[in-house]
C-alpha cells in the first residue's frame, strides 16, 4: 500500500463538562486528527495526547508538529506492503509515541477499507459487543458523584472507575462503600502519588477495590513492583506502559496484576496487540482505555476491545458521555447491556462541518 497524501487536522472540541483528574481539568479535549488517500481510497485515525504534557511528555501541539515537519514527510509516498515495514520506518524517530499512533492506525484504517475485512477482524478479534465501564472524574461535591454513581448502576453498568487525588480519596471511597458496599470499584491515580503515601495505600484496601490503577510516577516500574508487594489490592499500569519493551520488564518485575492498553499511548495497534498477547500469556487481563477522543477515535478502541483478554469492562464511551456534538459519524452507542458493538460497515469519519468548525490549524503533506 502506498500513502500518496495525508491531511492533518489540530483540533480542540468543547467537552459538555470539565473532567477533573489528579493532574488538572480538562474543558476540551485537544486531538489530532489524519485522513489518508491511497489510489482510490481514503481513511481517517486520531490520537488525543491532551492539550498540555500531563498525561504523557506529549501535547497535541507536538504531535502536530512532528507529524508536518518528520513523520509523514517520511512515509508519504512510499509503500509499506506490511505493518512492520511501517513501524521501522517510523522508529527511527524516538519516542512520541502518540503522534505515531496518529499515523500506524491510519495504515490499519487504510488497509481495511482497501482489503474491505472490518479492522477487529484485521487485529485477530471478533465480532462480538465489548463491555464498557462507567467512568467518573473528581466531582463537585459527594452528593453529585453518589448521584451519577446510582445512575450508572440503574443503567446497567456492571463496574465503576474514580478518579482519585490528593483530598479526594479516602473520605470520598469511605462515603461511596457505604452507600454501595457491593459495587465493582476501581479507582485511578493518573500518577498523583508515591511510595511516601504507603499508609494512604494500606487504607486503600479496605475498600475491596478491584485495583488500582497509575498509583505512582508516570514513567516508573521499580516503585510500582515494590508497592505492588506491600498492598492487598492489585496495581494496574496505565502511563508507565507505553511500548512493548516496557511491557515486558513490567512482567519481570512484577509491577502489576493489570494493564490498561491505550493504542495512542504505546504507538498504535501493532504494539497495542503484542502486549495484549504478553499480558495474555502471562496471566494479567487487560482492559482497554480511552483519552476522550472523538467517534472517530474512540471506534479505535471498541476494535482492539474484540481480541480474547480484554476481560475487564473498558474506558468505551457513547458520543453523548462527554460531547453535545461529537465530531465522529456515525455515533458511538451503548446497547441496553451496556456494551458497543464493533463496526463491520466502515468506521466512523468526522462530520465535515464540525471538523472544519473545531479545526485550530491544519496541514497536508502529498507524494511528489
Amino acid at each position: 500500500m502506498q500513502i500518496d497524501q495525508i491531511d492533518i487536522f489540530y483540533v480542540s472540541m468543547p467537552l459538555k463538562y470539565p473532567w477533573r483528574t489528579s493532574y488538572g481539568t480538562d474543558y476540551f479535549i485537544h486531538s489530532i486528527l489524519v485522513k489518508g488517500y491511497s489510489g482510490d481510497h481514503i481513511a481517517w485515525a486520531e490520537s488525543a495526547p491532551l492539550e498540555k504534557p500531563t498525561y504523557s511528555p506529549e501535547t497535541a501541539n507536538s504531535v502536530f508538529l512532528n507529524i508536518v515537519e518528520y513523520f509523514a514527510p517520511m512515509i508519504v509516498g512510499k509503500t509499506y506492503e506490511t505493518i512492520e515495514q511501517f513501524n521501522d520506518q517510523l522508529n527511527v524517530f524516538k519516542g512520541n509515541q502518540f503522534a505515531k499512533a496518529a499515523l500506524e492506525i491510519l495504515w490499519w484504517t487504510l488497509q481495511s477499507k482497501i482489503t474491505g475485512v472490518p479492522l477487529h477482524i484485521m487485529l485477530g478479534g471478533v465480532t462480538k459487543n465489548v463491555e464498557a465501564g462507567a467512568d467518573f472524574g473528581i466531582q463537585d461535591d459527594y452528593d453529585m458523584l453518589l448521584g451519577n454513581i446510582q445512575k450508572a448502576i440503574d443503567d446497567g453498568f456492571s463496574r465503576v472507575k474514580l478518579k482519585v487525588s490528593k483530598g479526594w480519596d479516602v473520605e470520598m471511597l469511605e462515603t461511596v462503600r457505604n452507600a454501595f458496599p457491593n459495587i465493582r470499584i476501581h479507582i485511578d491515580c493518573n500518577s498523583g502519588y508515591s511510595l511516601r503515601d504507603v499508609d494512604l495505600f494500606e487504607k486503600f484496601d479496605e475498600f475491596n477495590l478491584e485495583f488500582i490503577e497509575q498509583p505512582l510516577g508516570y514513567d516508573d516500574l521499580l516503585d510500582h513492583s515494590k508497592l505492588s508487594e506491600i498492598i492487598k489490592t492489585p496495581v494496574c499500569l496505565d502511563e508507565s506502559i507505553n511500548s512493548v519493551r516496557r511491557m515486558e520488564q513490567a512482567i519481570e518485575m512484577g509491577a502489576c496484576k493489570y494493564v490498561n492498553i491505550k493504542p495512542g499511548r504505546v504507538g498504535g495497534l501493532y504494539n497495542s496487540v503484542k502486549i495484549h498477547d504478553m499480558c495474555f500469556k502471562s496471566g494479567i487481563p487487560v482492559w482497554v482505555g480511552g483519552m476522550l477522543e472523538s467517534a472517530v477515535g474512540s471506534a479505535i478502541c471498541v476494535e482492539l476491545a474484540t481480541l480474547p483478554n480484554f476481560s475487564y469492562p473498558g474506558d468505551l464511551f457513547p458520543s453523548d458521555r462527554f460531547y453535545e456534538r461529537d465530531l465522529g459519524y456515525p455515533k458511538i452507542e451503548l446497547t441496553k447491556k451496556m456494551t458497543i458493538s464493533p463496526f463491520t460497515e466502515g468506521l466512523p469519519e468526522p462530520d465535515i462541518n464540525l471538523l472544519s468548525e473545531f479545526t485550530i490549524k491544519r496541514a497536508t503533506l502529498r507524494k511528489d
